[in-house]
């Protein structure tokens, strides 16, 4: 729909044309004249009103302007966007047009409108610059387009529904720890010496001759005896295990921890690990999950899962509901018969792990190597520390609690462990560190 607008100049040229009507009036023109105050009065505003609808009808319309956006459908927190409005005319004139967009705010930008004079069946752009600053979908459904009367008396004004969707993908904050694990990991041939328990072999990778550092249980005797010299085996770590990440989005992920939600600290976690663990051959998954699993990224080593599983992820939220690992132990064992490294990412509160976590944890721990992962606030130790400078009362009682609440962490975490999981509680500059160690070590021992 295309409605008229007044501007300020209408509004002034009518304030303009009373005054003058009063003025006359005072000075006796008008009352020795043919016409009253008031029949002056109504002609005046009928030369304004005419004079506003010749103007309005001398416009350029708002159907004879197109408008197009351009923009990248998908960006990450932290990128530079570039918005560009494409306003072009099919009219034989040039118009004066201005473009109001219903950018979201958290896209950060210097403005949401601008104005520009398009030539005659010509094209003009206008670009701005966007930092989004949340993730998820953003749809940007209307823009206003208003084009301005010769005179400038008048504004036409059409609201126009143009759906276009940007989906913000979260940060890979881990991304150089990723690649320096990478790089480590297969400078040093991690595993190739993968010593495995009993009952459990290793990927058989060549022959070589014997060296004072090898193990005799390594011999091949065979080709011992064809060569007429020692020969041992060497073995390589397994490649196309599985590792599946479960994030927890449950309430409890919703707290926010070293600036950012635990939530967020969750998905860095499986991007780094989707990273490193498709790097070196081994196969990564995901799952999301609270009061049901909701979320999933099917297992694979191919190139580019770790951009599947961001995408997967970018709009995850918290819910209000507590998370219950029943329901994720119940999809693992049915969906991954065969042992896996399941990395539970979740928080440590101690009501909760008792009543969801620990009565499940043994399934678990007895059909796949289970790491549960936990991001510890920063505060606390520095609450906790006896040489703290707050020594007034609350003072007093916050290092208290904070002390109280370390303490229950790590009798939650020890528990964990004590029925066969391993725990990784630490604070979010330490998360990825912690994250790969724990990977490359389940790889080197065999343990997956």
């Amino acid at each position: 729909m295309t409605w008229p607008v007044p501007t300020g100049r209408l509004v002034a040229l009518a304030a303009l044309a009373a005054l003058a009507i009063v003025l006359v009036g005072d000075l006796g023109s008008v009352a020795a004249g043919p016409l009253s105050f008031g029949a002056a009065f109504l002609i005046a505003n009928a030369v304004v009103a005419a004079i506003a609808v010749g103007d309005a009808l001398a416009a350029v319309r708002p159907r004879s302007i197109d408008v197009e956006r351009a923009f990248p459908p998908v960006v990450t927190i932290g990128d530079d966007v570039e918005l560009v409005w494409r306003v072009g005319s099919t009219a034989g004139r040039q118009a004066l047009v201005s473009v109001a967009d219903e950018v979201p705010s958290s896209f950060d930008t210097g403005r949401r409108r601008f104005t520009a004079t398009v030539p005659p069946s010509g094209l003009v752009t206008s670009r701005i610059g966007a930092a989004p600053r949340r993730r998820g979908r953003f749809t940007l459904p209307e823009l206003v387009v208003r084009t301005r009367s010769p005179l400038g008396l008048i504004h036409w004004q059409q609201r126009r529904a143009v759906r276009d969707q940007m989906r913000v993908l979260p940060p890979f904050r881990s991304q150089r720890d990723a690649e320096l694990a990478l790089h480590q990991a297969r400078t040093f041939d991690t595993g190739l010496r993968s010593v495995r328990g009993a009952g459990t072999g290793t990927d058989f990778d060549s022959l070589r001759e014997l060296t004072p550092d090898d193990q005799t249980r390594h011999i091949d005797w065979a080709a011992t005896a064809r060569r007429g010299r020692p020969i041992v085996r060497t073995y390589r770590a397994e490649q196309n295990q599985t590792v599946v990440v479960a994030v927890d989005t449950g309430r409890l992920m919703a707290g926010r921890v070293g600036g950012a939600p635990r939530l967020e600290w969750a998905m860095d976690g499986a991007m780094l690990l989707a990273e490193v663990a498709t790097g070196l051959g081994d196969r990564m998954g995901l799952v999301a999950f609270d009061r049901g699993v909701h979320t999933v990224v099917d297992p694979s080593n191919r190139r580019g899962q770790r951009r599947t599983v961001t995408d997967a992820m970018f709009d995850l939220e918290p819910s209000l509901d507590e998370s219950e690992l029943a329901v994720l132990a119940e999809w693992m064992l049915t969906r991954h018969r065969r042992r896996a490294m399941l990395v539970i990412v979740t928080e440590l509160a101690a009501e909760v792990v008792q009543e969801f976590v620990l009565p499940v944890l043994p399934s678990l721990t007895r059909s796949h190597h289970v790491v549960v992962v936990a991001v510890r606030d920063p505060d606390l130790a520095a609450w906790a520390a006896p040489g703290g400078t707050n020594h007034d009362a609350e003072g007093a009682f916050l290092r208290a609690e904070s002390v109280r609440v370390g303490r229950q962490r790590d009798e939650i975490a020890g528990r964990m462990r004590r029925l066969g999981a391993r725990v990784v509680d630490v604070t979010p500059d330490r998360l990825s560190a912690a994250l790969v160690d724990v990977y490359l070590d389940a790889k080197h021992f065999g343990r997956l």
